[in-house]
């Protein structure tokens, strides 16, 4: 059996003995040069596959070896590849429908139906396949709530609504993963189904939905939801309505979606046939990973993350007049700069029990794909990673009481966190955007999503001097004026002080991790607990 995590007020006293004994320097001043370094316009915005990509990795590991870490990515490299892929739909893609008459039926593929086939070779090729309503597309054991039931999926199209049920049993207002499209499609890849199908409201296919899913579909093998489905994509509800009708269903006597109650249902006799290519283009960027290994159980292995890309130039925004250098030092420039500074302390302190692994990602801002890249190929097993610790956008303001977490009730390392907080004065607590996903929208959700306990700090609001209501504003203001615009450059009025004492609480958190002997887990309502617990053999 796993140890679980002591008591707060013990846990407070380990770690805060062992922060005291452990030199540590983080230094605003330092943090604030080096985002001034690669932040700068000769780093032409960080996207990946440019000259800038190849000046960010240099820097980064002619820091690392500066203070004598070890390469942490394939066989001893510092570098680890990955391989991005761009689908861009063929003209001319087909679909059609055949009833228990036996008669086939067109579909207008843009109006009746959206078509893409993101996976394999960028070809499907379906013929006569079955389809399966499954409600919402959730399997949620922990939450006692399966939209399949028994009903046997292999081969066929399953069609789902999106979102996911309204009510406490799924986060009220933070939503889980399970309502995302990708978590759905990975969900009937993994019962045999052949492709998905959303449900949308209105009578045409949204260009919107069209939109989003080609942003969301860049790789084959790294996006979730790309799996080996044949096909994904969407219908009105007028063709559902014929479908629903062809099979003899009746929809105001099936049991209520949104209650539990609901189980998938065949739609006997009704088939789909689909035919769709895309074109595929190929960018190879990289990740770097640096290494501070374990003495006594190096195989464990907590994972610092934070993605060193942004979102280019001008060959990345052509028309663009004035300044046309996105340069990301707070997105994140920041984060970058964050995770060598807790390399450069725990680098300093004496050698670790487990490994530790600075990773940093490419392509965040292409949807998360480095992170994907590493998870889907891990150079350290996922099943012994302790935690993934991700910074994304180092807080700009003053000292702050709280210490907000992106999925806050979500893992037991809020719990550590806590528990270093408290005598400090300090609390842990949610993001206050619901409405945002954050939880499901940077480089820790990879992790997450295949099992492994993630953390990601953000933005304090509660000012020591100000308050919450003077914090909040600020952070809106400056989020509103510089996320992701030219405007997001470095000044030498940035303030780092919340940005050294969020650090502080981290290094003292790793310290502990890479100390200590049991596994912090999943809370029992989180969608991931489930995941985790397929490899629990690995860490007993």
């Amino acid at each position: 059996m796993f140890r679980r995590i002591m008591g707060g007020a013990a846990l407070a006293a380990v770690l805060l003995a062992a922060g005291a004994a452990s030199a540590q320097d983080f230094s605003a001043a330092r943090i604030s040069d080096d985002i001034r370094t690669i932040s700068a316009d000769e780093y032409q915005g960080r996207y990946p596959g440019t000259e800038g990509e190849r000046m960010t990795l240099a820097w980064l590991q002619a820091r690392y070896e500066t203070m004598g870490l070890e390469p942490g990515g394939p066989d001893g490299q510092w570098l680890q590849p990955v391989e991005l892929k761009r689908y861009t739909p063929v003209e001319g893609a087909t679909a059609s429908w055949t009833g228990p008459d036996g008669q086939s039926r067109e579909l207008t593929v843009g109006t009746d139906i959206a078509v893409r086939t993101v996976a394999n070779d960028g070809r499907a090729s379906i013929r006569h396949a079955g389809l399966v309503f499954a409600g919402h597309g959730i399997f949620a054991p922990e939450r006692n709530w399966d939209d399949y039931g028994d009903l046997d999926v292999r081969g066929k199209v399953v069609i789902v609504v999106g979102g996911e049920p309204e009510g406490e049993l799924f986060n009220g207002p933070y939503a889980t993963n399970y309502q995302s499209g990708a978590y759905k499609a990975d969900e009937a890849f993994r019962r045999g189904a052949v492709g998905i199908i959303t449900l949308v409201a209105g009578d045409a296919v949204s260009p919107m939905w069209r939109g989003a899913m080609r942003a969301n579909a860049r790789t084959r093998t790294l996006t979730p939801g790309a799996a080996d489905l044949e096909v994904s994509g969407a219908i009105n509800h007028d063709v559902a309505a014929l479908w629903a009708t062809a099979a003899g269903l009746d929809i105001s006597r099936l049991p209520n979606i949104g209650d539990g109650t609901f189980r998938a249902v065949a739609l006997n006799g009704v088939t789909l046939s689909v035919e769709a290519a895309e074109t595929i283009d190929t960018l190879v960027t990289h990740n770097l990973l640096a290494r501070i290994p374990g003495t006594e159980r190096p195989d464990e292995t907590i994972i610092y993350s934070a993605h060193w890309d942004h979102v280019g130039g001008e060959a990345q925004h052509p028309g663009v007049e004035g300044d046309n250098i996105w340069n990301g030092a707070w997105d994140n420039a920041s984060g970058t700069v964050g995770v060598v500074e807790m390399a450069r302390q725990l680098g300093a302190a004496p050698r670790p029990k487990r490994s530790i692994v600075f990773a940093h990602m490419a392509a965040e801002e292409m949807g998360l794909m480095g992170a994907y890249g590493y998870t889907a190929e891990p150079v350290w097993p996922l099943e012994t990673t302790v935690a993934n610790i991700n910074i994304d956008m180092l807080p700009l303001s003053g000292p702050t009481r709280d210490v907000p977490i992106f999925g806050k009730g979500q893992n037991e390392l809020e719990d550590r966190l806590q528990a270093l907080a408290e005598p400090l004065g300090r609390y842990v607590s949610d993001d206050g955007m619901p409405e945002q996903g954050f939880y499901y929208r940077s480089d820790h959700f990879p992790f997450a999503r295949m099992g492994v306990p993630a953390l990601m700090p953000w933005h304090g609001w509660d000012l020591v001097d100000g308050g919450r209501e003077v914090g909040e504003a600020a952070w809106r203001a400056r989020f509103a004026a510089d996320y992701h615009k030219p405007s997001d450059e470095w000044s030498a009025d940035l303030d780092f002080s919340s940005a050294v004492e969020n650090l502080t609480l981290l290094y003292r958190l790793s310290l502990d991790l890479a100390n200590s002997s049991d596994w912090p887990g999943w809370k029992p309502n989180s969608e991931f607990a489930v995941v985790r617990a397929r490899s629990d053999g690995a860490r007993q």
